[in-house]
């Protein structure tokens, strides 16, 4: 599975793991990514959602009707 947000575009980091020694090898941040399911009212079905918790948060503050209208226009299949 792909780790990134469906509504904030939140994507993978890369950095470097640093031993006690202090040699450096690549390593990979991944975004806290849950899968959710909401009811859309507008259209009387559930939408499953892969969001990050910054955006399930964004949600219950802007409703899933906005939500799924900012995830449209970035061009994303709901």
């Amino acid at each position: 599975m792909s780790a990134h947000c469906m509504l904030t575009g939140t994507r993978p980091g890369f950095g470097n793991r640093i031993s006690h020694s202090h040699r450096r090898t690549s390593r990979r941040f991944d975004p806290n990514v849950q899968t959710k399911r909401y009811w859309l009212p507008s259209e009387s079905r559930h939408v499953r959602l892969r969001l990050s918790t910054k955006a399930i948060r964004t949600i219950d503050a802007i409703g899933v009707e906005a939500a799924v209208a900012r995830i449209r226009a970035r061009g994303v299949k709901v």
